[in-house]
C-alpha cells in the first residue's frame, strides 16, 4: 500500500500507471545458465548460501567454500572450476586466521569504486575477513586482493560462561563513508538463541586502496551486551547497500533494517512494526559516532513460518515427496528476517531503500507463504513510503527472496518456490514499477525436478543485483534440485538475467 497519498492523486495518475503496467506486462526474455553445483566440488557443504553479484564485465558467485565468476556475455567460467576459499590470498597474505572462512559469506561489487569484494567469518577465533580485488576484472593478469582480518572476540560480548557470543548471519553492504557488517549474536549456553546484533563500520576508503585501516566502529543493541540475554526479536540487520553509480550525498548517514517479530508470548503470532537504525560515522573522532534506533509502522502480518511454541523454527514448506509416515517432506522458509539486501538508490529527486521478507498467508502454523517488500524513502531519516506482497496463488509456497530496482524505479525479486502439490523447490522471479506501484508479474527461471530430502535447510539466503554498466538488466542466482537429494549432495545452482522493456 501506499503511505501519504489521496485518492484523488490516484486517480489523476491511474492512465500513465495502466500504460507502465502495459509496458511492463511484455514478453521478457530470461536467459539462465548453470552456477556452482555440487557435483563440481571436491567437498560440497549444506546450507550452501548461494549469493553473488554482477560487475562491469563478470558475474561472480558463493556457495559455501567456493566462488567461480562468469562472463557476462558469453557466460564462460572464469576459472576452468570453481575456486576453494583456499585460492582468495588470506594466507598467501600471511592471515592464517582467514584461512578458513565458510558459511555466511558474501560476494559484492562496490559499484562506487568498481572492485569486487569477499566478507566472511571464521568458525573459531572469531575474525572477519575481507578481501578487495585491485581491479573490476576478474580475467587480468594483475589481479590481485587487498586482504583484511578484524578480530571479533572482544565486540561480541560474552554469555554468563565466559564465551562469546557466536557471530552468526553476518552481511556486508557498501556506503560511501564504510563498508558496513552486521552480526547476529548467538548464545551457545541458550541453544544458540539470539540475543542481539552488532553492527560494524570497516573503512572503506583505506581499503580499496590496500592501506591501513582504521580501527573498525561497533555498535550493539542491547547496549551493552548482556551477560545473559534474552531471546531479541529484532536480529539480522540489512545495512543499506548501494545500488547503481550514483553515490548517497556526502555525509549521509547509514541505515540498517530488521522486522521485529512477535512477542515471544506462546499465543501472538503478527507483528505491525520494523526496525531502522541511524548509524552516524565519525572516522576523525570516534566518539562522535552514533547508533540510533527507530520504529516504523507497517501493515500486520505473520513472519513466513511462524511457530509460537519454537519461535527460531521456520520450517513449514512443503515438498511433493512423502516420507514413510506420509508427511511430505519440509524445508526453511527462513521468514523470520529481512532478507537481503536492503538495496539504496538515489534517484536524485529522492532517495529508496528497497527490502524484502516471508509472511505467512492466511492463518495456521503450515499455511502458504508469499514474498513481502517494502519501499522506505526520505532524505532525513527514511519512513515507510509503500509496502506490497508477490502472492499470485493459493497453493505455491514463495520463499528466501532477494529483491533490487533498476535505474528507472522498476523493482525484480527473486525467490524459491515450492509446495506439496507436485511443485518441486525451484527459482522464479516477479517485476513491477515502483512509482507506478503495478501488478507483479511472474516468470519461471527454472523449476526444480526433485526435493531434499536429507536435511530441511534451504540456502540461508539469494541474490539480486543489478549491472553497473546499464543500470537496467538484473541477474539472479539461486538453487534447486534435478532430482531428489537424500544422502549424496546433488544440489545446482542457477544464474538467471533478464532485463523490462522499460529500461534503457
Amino acid at each position: 500500500m501506499r503511505i501519504g497519498h489521496n485518492y484523488m492523486v490516484k486517480m489523476k495518475l491511474l492512465l500513465p500507471f495502466a500504460l507502465i503496467s502495459a509496458c511492463l506486462l511484455q514478453a521478457q526474455v530470461v536467459t539462465s545458465f548453470e552456477g556452482i553445483s555440487a557435483t563440481a566440488l571436491s567437498s560440497p557443504r549444506l546450507p550452501i548460501d548461494p549469493n553473488g553479484a554482477v560487475g562491469t564485465k563478470q558475474f561472480m558467485q558463493w556457495v559455501n567454500g567456493y566462488f567461480q565468476a562468469y562472463d557476462k556475455v558469453t557466460f564462460s567460467p572464469v576459472w576452468t572450476k570453481p575456486q576453494s576459499i583456499g585460492n582468495l590470498p588470506w594466507a598467501a597474505n600471511k592471515m592464517p586466521n582467514c584461512a578458513s572462512i565458510g558459511v555466511d559469506t558474501v560476494i559484492l561489487f562496490d559499484r562506487l569504486a568498481q572492485r569486487w569484494v569477499v566478507g566472511g567469518h571464521t568458525g573459531s577465533n572469531y575474525t572477519y575477513c575481507v578481501a578487495i580485488s585491485n581491479t573490476d576484472d576478474l580475467t587480468s593478469s594483475t589481479l590481485s586482493w587487498y586482504t583484511y582480518q578484524f578480530p571479533l572476540n572482544s565486540v561480541l560480548g560474552v554469555n554468563s560462561q565466559g564465551r562469546p557470543y557466536y557471530p552468526d548471519y553476518t552481511k556486508l553492504s557498501t556506503w560511501l563513508d564504510a563498508y558496513y557488517m552486521t552480526v547476529d549474536l548467538e548464545d551457545p549456553a541458550q541453544g544458540y538463541i539470539e540475543i542481539g546484533v552488532l553492527a560494524c563500520a570497516l573503512d572503506r576508503t583505506n581499503m580499496i586502496t590496500g592501506g591501513t585501516p582504521n580501527p573498525m566502529q561497533c555498535f550493539s543493541d542491547p547496549n551493552p551486551i548482556p551477560v545473559h540475554g534474552t531471546w531479541y526479536l529484532g536480529h539480522s540487520l540489512n545495512a543499506a547497500d548501494v545500488e547503481g553509480t550514483t553515490p548517497p550525498p556526502q555525509g549521509r548517514d547509514e541505515f540498517l533494517a530488521s522486522i521485529e517479530n512477535p512477542l515471544n508470548d506462546g499465543h501472538t503470532t503478527t507483528t505491525n512494526t520494523m526496525n531502522l537504525w541511524d548509524l552516524h560515522l565519525d572516522w576523525v573522532n570516534p566518539t562522535n559516532s552514533t547508533f540510533t534506533k527507530s520504529v516504523l509502522s507497517v501493515p500486520t502480518y505473520t513472519p513466513g513460518c511462524y511457530n509460537v511454541a519454537n519461535i527460531a523454527y521456520t520450517i513449514c514448506v512443503p515438498e511433493p515427496t512423502f516420507t514413510k509416515s506420509s508427511i511430505h517432506y519440509h524445508i526453511d522458509s527462513v521468514g523470520d528476517r529481512i532478507m537481503g539486501r536492503l538495496g539504496y538508490r538515489n534517484f536524485g529527486a529522492y532517495e529508496s531503500f528497497l527490502g524484502t521478507q516471508t509472511i505467512r498467508v492466511g492463518t495456521g502454523f503450515d499455511h502458504q507463504t508469499a514474498v513481502s517488500w517494502f519501499e522506505l524513502r526520505g532524505s532525513g531519516v527514511p519512513n515507510v513510503y509503500q509496502t506490497g506482497s508477490v502472492n499470485p496463488d493459493t497453493t505455491n509456497y514463495r520463499f528466501m527472496p532477494s529483491i533490487a530496482q533498476d535505474k528507472v524505479g522498476n523493482a525484480a525479486v527473486g525467490y524459491s518456490v515450492s509446495s506439496g502439490l507436485k511443485v518441486h523447490p525451484g527459482i522464479r522471479t516477479s517485476w513491477w514499477n515502483l512509482p507506478g506501484n503495478t501488478s507483479p508479474t511472474e516468470l519461471v527461471i527454472k523449476a526444480g525436478k526433485g526435493d531434499e530430502l536429507n536435511s530441511a535447510k534451504w540456502g540461508d539466503y539469494t541474490s539480486m543485483t543489478v549491472d553497473p554498466v546499464d543500470g537496467c538488466t538484473f541477474w539472479y542466482v539461486n538453487e534447486y534440485f534435478p532430482v531428489n537429494q537424500t544422502s549424496t549432495l546433488n544440489w545446482h545452482t542457477r544464474i538467471a538475467n533478464f532485463k523490462l522493456s522499460t529500461c534503457h
